[in-house]
C-alpha cells in the first residue's frame, strides 16, 4: 500500500513539473511583463530597471526554478490588470467556483444514476427510450446553448430564477457561501444543471452499459437461483458492483467541471475562477493565466491521486495485482 502511495505520488510530482513548464512558457512566448506593468510615456531606463527587479535578465534555467519554487508557496506574483495578488484574487473567486462544481456534480450523480440503473433494468420500456433520446441531447448540445436556453425559458419568459449573478452570499470568514440565502438557492439552479448536464447524461450511460453487462455475470445467476428478490439482486449485488467503475469517472469529471466551468461561468456572469480566467485571457493578464493552470493541474493530480486510493480500496482485483507485484 505504502509503495502504491508512494509511486502515485511520484508521477504527481512528474506531472505537476510539467505542467509548471507550460506554465512559465507563458512568460516567455505571451505577451511582454514590462509593456504589461508600466505606460506609453516610460523611459528606456524605467523599462531597464523593472526587467531587471523582475529577474528577465536571469538565465532561464534560474528564472524557471524561482517561478516553480515561488509557486510550491503558492506565490503567483501581481495580476497586471487588477494590481492585486493574484493569489488573493483566485481565494476570492474559489468558493463560487467550488460550489457550482459541486451542485453541479451532486445533481449529475443524484439523477444520472437512477435513471442508468432504470435504463438498465428495463431497456425495452419506452421510458428508458425516451430517456436514452433526451441523453443524446446531453451529450450534443453545447453547454452556452443549454444556458442560454434556460435563461430565455426561466429568468425571461417565466421569470421565477435570476439570469445571472450568484445572489446574496454569507461571508463565513474564509469561505463565501450563497447556499444559506434563498436568492443564493436560486441563482445556482440554472447554472449547475447547466455544467452537470453532460456529466449526468455520461454516468447514466456508463452505469447503463455497467449494469447490463453484471446482469449477465455468473455471480447474478447464482444469486438467483439462491432465491433472492430482484431487489436484492439488482441492488445488493448488480448495483453494488456497477458503482466501482463511476467513482473513477466521478472523480476525474469533477476536475474537469472545475477546469471547464469558463463557458458556463461567462453564460450567467457567475464571480468563479472561470470568468476570472477568461477575463485573463482577454487582457493577457499572464500571472492569472498561469497561475489558474497550475491550481488546475494541482487539482486533477489530487483528484486522481484520491480516485487511485478509493479505486484501490473499493476493487479487490487491484489490491491482489499490487500484492503480486511485490
Amino acid at each position: 500500500m505504502f509503495a502504491f502511495i508512494l509511486r502515485r505520488l511520484v508521477q504527481s510530482l512528474y506531472v505537476m513539473l510539467a505542467v509548471g513548464v507550460l506554465a512559465f512558457t507563458l512568460f516567455q512566448f505571451v505577451g511582454d511583463p514590462v509593456n504589461q506593468m508600466v505606460g506609453q510615456d516610460a523611459t528606456v531606463e524605467e523599462r531597464a530597471k523593472l526587467k531587471q527587479d523582475l529577474g528577465l535578465n536571469d538565465p532561464i534555467v534560474v528564472q524557471f526554478a524561482r517561478y516553480i519554487g515561488r509557486a510550491a508557496r503558492f506565490e503567483f506574483g501581481m495580476s497586471y490588470q487588477f494590481k492585486q495578488p493574484v493569489m488573493q484574487l483566485i481565494l476570492e473567486r474559489l468558493p463560487a467556483t467550488f460550489e457550482l462544481a459541486m451542485m453541479a456534480m451532486l445533481l449529475a450523480l443524484l439523477i444520472g444514476i437512477p435513471m442508468g440503473v432504470y435504463t438498465g433494468l428495463h431497456r425495452d420500456n419506452w421510458l428508458s427510450k425516451v430517456l436514452l433520446a433526451v441523453s443524446l441531447l446531453g451529450i450534443s448540445l453545447p453547454t452556452f446553448f443549454i444556458g442560454i436556453l434556460l435563461i430565455f425559458f426561466f429568468a425571461v419568459q417565466l421569470k421565477v430564477l435570476p439570469s445571472f449573478g450568484r445572489g446574496q452570499v454569507v461571508d463565513l470568514g474564509i469561505w463565501t457561501t450563497g447556499l444559506l440565502t434563498k436568492s443564493g438557492w436560486s441563482a445556482i439552479i440554472m447554472p449547475a444543471f447547466t455544467l452537470g448536464l453532460f456529466q449526468m447524461t455520461l454516468i447514466m450511460r456508463l452505469v447503463r452499459a455497467e449494469m447490463l453487462e453484471i446482469l449477465r455475470m455468473d455471480f447474478i445467476k447464482f444469486a438467483r437461483a439462491r432465491g433472492l428478490t430482484n431487489r436484492a439482486v439488482h441492488f445488493g449485488h448488480a448495483l453494488k458492483n456497477t458503482l466501482v467503475p463511476v467513482v473513477t469517472i466521478t472523480g476525474l469529471q469533477f476536475g474537469s467541471i472545475i477546469a471547464f466551468a469558463v463557458i458556463t461561468e461567462t453564460v450567467f456572469q457567475w464571480p468563479g475562477m472561470g470568468l476570472l480566467f477568461l477575463r485573463a485571457v482577454q487582457t493577457v493578464d499572464i500571472p492569472i493565466m498561469a497561475a489558474y493552470l497550475m491550481l488546475i493541474g494541482l487539482l486533477f493530480v489530487v483528484i486522481n491521486l484520491i480516485v487511485d486510493l478509493l479505486y484501490f480500496a473499493v476493487d479487490p482485483r487491484i489490491r491482489g495485482a499490487v500484492k503480486a507485484a511485490h
